[in-house]
């Protein structure tokens, strides 16, 4: 993972003083996962560059016990050591521990006041894309260049990755720079590799102290640093309201999925805990009971759930000895370990054991793990895919697999209306859909032709179904389809 700072202070030199890392040396920081070195490839009156190089040792991160995934190959074999993530915040923090903290006894007017700065990182996961990297670090008086990384240059009709690479110019305090940093490249990741702990607010409340409080995308910053858990995330709105801030604004983030699980979790937090108190019941139980209500009435035993995220579903249907078989999938190996610790695979009963499985596996390949099942689920998935591979994914599994039913949730565009935070992004002029990965969101009407037409291709019969509460005038918030294969239909 690499990172450079610049900057074109004259003398830009004195940077070496800001960070307290001489030019002409080469430093290295051992990390319980790797080795850090600061570097300057460039150190002269006009320009200055530090660099910031961390040096993943795949078998001392495997050995810490908190690597994204749990899988055994997944431990050695991942995209970690290569794209910007907690890794490189973390090593950031411990490297620039002084400079963070706005101090230096050599030239203290300097550290004080904004300087000009350019910060270059070659490859940074964001979550949501290049959209996400603007609307956090711009508030923040950057000039944002992010640019997304094709999956391979070779054939760019594969689209791109969820890469990117990202470089900021503007004249802040370097305290101020490194400290965003600090926070933010976990947020654009949405992921930590170690266990997110309470002690994590009072992290994010130090280095956030003179900016987060007043920026405008806060809510999402704040749920994603700290892992959306409701409970560490109103206390951080808590203590920024103690330092300011408009906590009634807090309490209503934007709508956003949980990434890696395939749910929209609409409309937030605070929908969770108005159930906890007797309110209304989150949208993403209601989605739950709806899919494990038609699996019953459908009379299924083996289910495989075809972007399983953390696998709140494989756990829900483990509990009901009927299904003899579950099997989760999904694209990303963290979402699977996830999965794994959900499911507490590594002390699972053997008996219990035997009726579940999980595996890595793109759903618009081919793939013979995915034939043999009753019912397959499609849990707020379809929308995740980009429309011209749309196609892909309906031969694979309605084609290919051909699994007695297929049951597929999606949101229902029309019902974004009644989320404020939508309304208002819509109002706006920018994007209103539930999460900035969505490719998509339909309204009934064109659910209605997509269900009709696959149905009628490949030899199935469909029924819609809403799910939640039917607004008079935009329909459910979440619209069901249940697919039925016809009989000699394969």
């Amino acid at each position: 993972m690499l990172l450079t700072i610049s900057t074109t202070l004259r003398p830009a030199t004195d940077l070496g003083f800001l960070l307290h890392k001489h030019p002409d040396r080469v430093r290295e920081f051992g990390q319980s996962f790797g080795t850090a070195r600061v570097f300057y490839p460039e150190a002269g009156p006009e320009r200055c560059t530090a660099a910031l190089l961390l040096e993943i040792d795949p078998v001392r991160l495997a050995r810490t016990g908190r690597n994204f995934a749990d899988t055994t190959l997944a431990q050695y074999v991942n995209d970690r050591p290569y794209a910007a993530s907690s890794l490189l915040a973390v090593a950031l923090g411990d490297v620039f521990r002084t400079a963070r903290l706005g101090r230096c006894d050599a030239r203290p007017e300097l550290a004080a006041a904004p300087i000009p700065l350019e910060i270059s990182i070659p490859a940074l996961p964001c979550t949501g894309g290049a959209r996400i990297a603007h609307r956090v670090f711009e508030p923040l008086g950057w000039r944002v260049d992010a640019r997304p990384i094709p999956l391979d240059e070779r054939f760019p009709e594969w689209g791109d990755s969820r890469y990117l690479r990202l470089r900021l110019t503007g004249e802040l305090r370097l305290a101020d720079a490194l400290n965003q940093l600090y926070v933010l490249l976990p947020v654009l990741d949405s992921a930590k590799h170690y266990w997110i702990a309470p002690d994590e607010v009072d992290k994010l409340i130090r280095a956030g102290a003179g900016w987060l409080a007043t920026h405008p995308e806060k809510a999402l910053i704040t749920r994603r640093y700290l892992g959306r858990r409701a409970d560490l995330t109103r206390k951080a709105f808590a203590r920024l309201a103690e330092l300011g801030d408009d906590v009634a604004e807090a309490l209503e983030p934007p709508v956003e999925e949980d990434p890696g699980t395939g749910e929209d979790a609409a409309p937030g937090e605070e929908a969770a805990a108005a159930a906890e108190e007797g309110g209304a019941t989150p949208l993403t139980t209601l989605r739950h009971r709806a899919v494990l209500a038609a699996l019953e009435e459908i009379g299924a035993r083996t289910v495989i759930d075809l972007g399983c995220g953390s696998g709140r579903l494989l756990a829900e249907l483990l509990d009901r000895p009927r299904y003899t078989k579950v099997t989760g999938v999904d694209v990303s190996t963290r979402a699977l370990g996830l999965a794994a610790r959900r499911l507490r695979l590594d002390r699972m009963p053997e008996r219990r054991r035997d009726r579940v499985e999980l595996f890595q596996a793109a759903l618009t390949y081919t793939d013979p793990r995915f034939a043999g099942y009753d019912a397959a689920v499609l849990m707020e998935v379809i929308e995740h895919v980009d429309p011209p591979r749309l196609g892909a994914l309906e031969k694979v599994v309605f084609g290919t697999a051909r699994p007695g039913h297929v049951i597929v949730t999606t949101p229902n565009a029309e019902y974004n209306v009644r989320y404020p935070g939508l309304r208002e992004r819509a109002a706006a002029g920018r994007p209103a859909r539930r999460h900035p990965d969505h490719r998509f969101e339909w309204g009934r009407g064109e659910f209605a032709g997509w269900t009709a037409r696959v149905a009628s291709r490949y030899g199935y019969r469909a029924e819609i179904r809403p799910v939640g509460d039917e607004d008079p005038e935009v329909g459910p918030p979440t619209q069901m389809a249940i697919f039925t294969r016809a009989e000699g239909g394969g």
